[in-house]
């Protein structure tokens, strides 16, 4: 099976790159002028050596200064001398404003391909269903929007411009070596056949040492991730050593598939450098014995200044051709990277709006689940077989009233969040249907929908910035009025201002200064500011708290409930007494509906779990099934 974050196999993949190149078409005048400026340092590198052979040739050859040369020919190669090496700095200068205008332009270019990359995976990211968070790692997501988007904008401001800029190159050398003396041009271009076979084998290489690379690292991305977000079960269970020495294992594997790499591109480099070598040996031993007049040796054109220029440029030819067999590890990694990105890019939204939903702005509260069967693997659909194990929810028919509180039990795995998440339209069921106020939430604008839902996890997720910005979510609309009267309602106005900084206190990560009592009544506070009118779902609320919080909280809870439908799961069965009624689950199924009285009165699973609960809590969950 292949790895998630495997490298791509192909070298070369013309659908990925058209798609590349395709946030490039946006900004055509910068792409154009970045290729122009580009290609006008390019055209100025040969030059230098025509000036360096025009001055050899017409001030130090036959014309070279002697004690006898008239003072008016001394005078004219003087001149010669100070054009040509003004000339020289003139290009020099040229080429200055171009590499600084080229680079300048070029990752002017890259940034904005990259803001506007990482702004499409952002937003796709936003719209996907949950089922893709619960298939794909967080580490994997944040990769694709860092490291990837940076191999593309590598590909784009180095690898894309050095296939431009090495081609012209190599092109432009040749035409003015053929032009200056075609023999040594030819004697140059003999060795060429030998680079193509060795560029060929070391990029061969090179790639497999590059694919595995990209495997161990994204292994070692792996382990990290596990064991900073773990560090508390890491300490307590005192795994310190025993995932140091596992870590050590594939940072080691890491560690030896670099130095591959490492070793192969350290071998490349000199023997592209000897077969330069080789070259200019070639035209230094032939032009030589042209020059010195040997028989048959004698070429027309090869002079002393061809000899210097040629000297010169086949060193420069062998540098772009080195380059384009450079470009290949950038183009290896963009495609890698591409695929991975527009992977993420192509994934089908899944839950989306009709063109025609339905946006209510104001819901009764009313909600029914008729019929309804669903399972979180995408494999399953309405004609999957009633016996599947895969189903979640099987056949549920839940109808709540207006205002009306109910309460969900079960143990672990008896479906009780999915039907919450069902109500939010997290996940479409795959037979039956889910109804707010009569009408199919799939009917319904899902913005429209969730607004008027308020949520509260048992896990209270806070974002980096101030308590303030954490309850009004980043609303300009909330006043801090609002705020303040909500955090009075539910108690935790008093604690809050007990902070360094009160309402304007920073959250660490996560609300990592907080305690679960604490952040559960922020939760509180931060669903009623949102005012969910309708609908008010609540997930094991009042799970992994203290007794007396437990009493903060439930306070809280009554307050914010009141006037509302509400639908609350807890495992802590006292919570839930006060509910107007209560529906207990098992395995996908509702086995029995009433009140706390009517159900310990019924003596059946409701009774076994109360009973349960309150000779062993720890039993509840595990004898209940």
């Amino acid at each position: 099976m292949t790895q998630p974050d495997e490298a791509f196999q192909k070298g070369f993949d013309a659908g990925l790159t058209r798609r590349i190149l395709g946030y490039i078409r946006p900004y055509t005048s910068l792409a154009g002028l970045a290729l122009l400026t580009t290609l006008l340092f390019s055209l100025i590198q040969p030059l230098y050596g025509l000036i360096q052979r025009y001055a050899i040739d017409n001030a130090f050859g036959p014309n070279a200064l002697s004690a006898s040369t008239p003072l008016n020919l001394r005078e004219k190669l003087f001149e010669l001398v100070l054009t040509a090496g003004l000339t020289y700095l003139g290009l020099k200068v040229f080429d200055f404003l171009m590499r600084y205008a080229s680079t300048y332009v070029i990752n002017m270019l890259g940034q904005r391909v990259l803001y506007d990359i990482r702004a499409d995976i952002f937003t796709k990211l936003q719209r996907l269903p949950l089922s893709y968070f619960d298939a794909n790692p967080v580490g994997r997501l944040i990769t694709r929007v860092t490291s990837d988007v940076d191999a593309i904008n590598q590909f784009i401001t180095a690898g894309l411009v050095s296939l431009i800029t090495s081609s012209f190159l190599i092109v432009a050398y040749m035409v003015i070596m053929l032009n200056a003396s075609w023999q040594l041009a030819l004697i140059s271009f003999a060795v060429l056949p030998i680079l193509y076979l060795v560029t060929g084998y070391f990029r061969t290489k090179l790639r497999e040492s590059f694919r595995n690379t990209r495997v161990q690292q994204a292994i070692v991305n792996t382990k990290l991730n596990e064991n900073i977000t773990g560090m508390l079960t890491v300490q307590l269970f005192g795994r310190e050593n025993r995932n140091g020495v596992d870590f050590d294992r594939s940072n080691r594997s890491l560690l030896g598939a670099n130095l591959r790499s490492v070793s192969w591109f350290a071998f490349f480099q000199p023997s592209v450098s000897i077969l330069g070598a080789v070259a200019s040996a070639l035209v230094l031993y032939f032009a030589g014995r042209a020059i010195l007049g040997e028989a048959g040796m004698v070429a027309a054109g090869i002079t002393l200044g061809t000899l210097v220029a040629f000297n010169g440029w086949v060193s420069q030819l062998f540098q772009p051709i080195q380059d384009l067999a450079d470009v290949f590890n950038n183009l290896q990694a963009a495609m890698a990277s591409s695929e991975r990105i527009f992977g993420v890019l192509d994934t089908p939204v899944g839950i989306t709006d009709k063109p025609d939903a339905r946006r209510l702005d104001h819901f009764e509260g009313r909600v029914d689940l008729e019929n309804v069967w669903f399972a979180y693997d995408g494999a399953v659909t309405a004609d999957t077989p009633d016996t599947d194990e895969r189903w979640t929810l099987r056949g549920i028919d839940i109808h709540i009233a207006p205002g009306e509180s109910v309460a969900l039990v079960g143990a672990t795995g008896a479906g009780k969040t999915s039907i919450t998440s069902l109500v939010s339209r997290f996940y479409d069921v795959q037979r039956g249907a889910v109804k707010v106020d009569g009408h199919d939430v799939k009917d319904l604008a899902q913005h429209d929908l969730r607004r008027h839902i308020g949520v509260v996890l048992q896990d209270v997720f806070l974002f980096a910035g101030t308590i303030q910005s954490n309850l009004t979510l980043g609303s300009s609309e909330i006043s801090h009025e609002r705020v303040v009267q909500a955090c009075k309602y539910v108690g935790v106005h008093e604690f809050i201002l007990g902070l360094p900084n009160g309402y304007d206190t920073e959250v660490r990560e996560r609300g990592a200064t907080l305690s679960t009592g604490q952040k559960q009544l922020l939760a509180f506070a931060r669903a009623l500011i949102q005012n969910p009118d309708i609908l008010l779902v609540l997930d094991e609320a009042t799970a992994s708290v203290d007794t007396e919080t437990e009493m903060h909280i439930q306070d809280a809870l009554a307050k914010v409930m009141h006037g509302r439908t509400s639908i609350i799961i807890a495992h802590r069965l006292s919570t839930i007494e006060h509910c107007d009624r209560i529906i207990v689950m098992r395995r996908g199924l509702v086995v029995e509906e009433g009140s706390h009285r009517s159900l310990l009165a019924q003596n059946g699973y409701y009774a076994r779990l109360h009973r349960l609960q309150y000779a062993r809590p720890d039993l509840q969950e595990g004898a209940a099934d």
